[in-house]
């Protein structure tokens, strides 16, 4: 018997299409014995497990590294929570606080996705941009509700942050909390906002309750967003 051949059909994808957030939505499509090949929840955990372990000493030697380069400390230090260094840098030039990588996040990117309250507070009141934007079009909004950093979500919010952002690929924070199953406390946040629009699609064509009802046990928390939900009587 000869062998089969595949048809293999060629997959279209918008001049938008961002590998990195179609991974973040449809990582039930792969296959799991090739989940290997996308190691990086894995590679992060082991990096909070070596963080945990340096010392203060450690953290002193790489400030000196990068004192002649205040840019390039000022991400570093947001992003690991070095909030006196973070305070002195703002105070030599507020500047800093708007600096961006190659990828365009700001010291408030990298705060937000680390849950890093009290850098942000201090960014934000030095006035780093809170609209501020990656080249994926990822605000920090999206970075924290993201990785489930409510206490800095909720901050955002409170400064004006908008709650229905979207990325270049049109996800919002609601499609961003809806894929991570730890993310209870943002998506209630987040719905319970009445300026939550759930209804959005991403460049897919789907709503945060579409990535909540095949990726976690939380979509039942869209019932609080249900219309029966909202009326009040008369």
């Amino acid at each position: 018997m000869g062998s089969r051949e595949r048809t293999v059909i060629p997959m279209e994808f918008p001049e938008d299409f961002n590998q990195l957030e179609l991974l973040d939505t449809h990582r039930h499509l792969i296959p799991r014995g090739t989940l290997s090949l996308w190691p990086e929840e894995e590679e992060e955990e082991e990096e909070e497990e070596e963080e945990g372990r340096r010392t203060e000493e450690w953290y002193q030697e790489q400030e000196r590294r990068l004192e002649s380069r205040p840019a390039e400390l000022m991400l570093w230090a947001a992003e690991r929570n070095r909030l006196a260094t973070v305070q002195r840098l703002l105070l030599a030039s507020a500047e800093l606080g708007r600096i961006t990588d190659d990828d365009e996040y700001t010291p408030l990117h990298r705060a937000a996705y680390n849950g890093h309250l009290e850098v942000v507070r201090l960014l934000t009141q030095h006035g780093a941009d809170i609209h501020a934007r990656t080249v994926d079009g990822w605000t920090p909004l999206h970075s924290a509700c993201k990785w489930n950093n409510t206490q800095v979500a909720s901050y955002l919010l409170q400064q004006g942050a908008d709650i229905n952002a979207q990325t270049n690929g049109l996800l919002t924070p609601l499609h961003l909390a809806s894929g991570n199953s730890r993310a209870k406390q943002t998506l209630e946040l987040l719905l319970m906002s009445r300026h939550i629009n759930p209804e959005l699609k991403s460049s897919s064509g789907e709503t945060a309750f579409d990535i909540a009802r095949r990726t976690s046990a939380l979509y039942h928390l869209f019932e609080i967003v249900e219309p029966c939900n909202n009326i009040l009587p008369e």
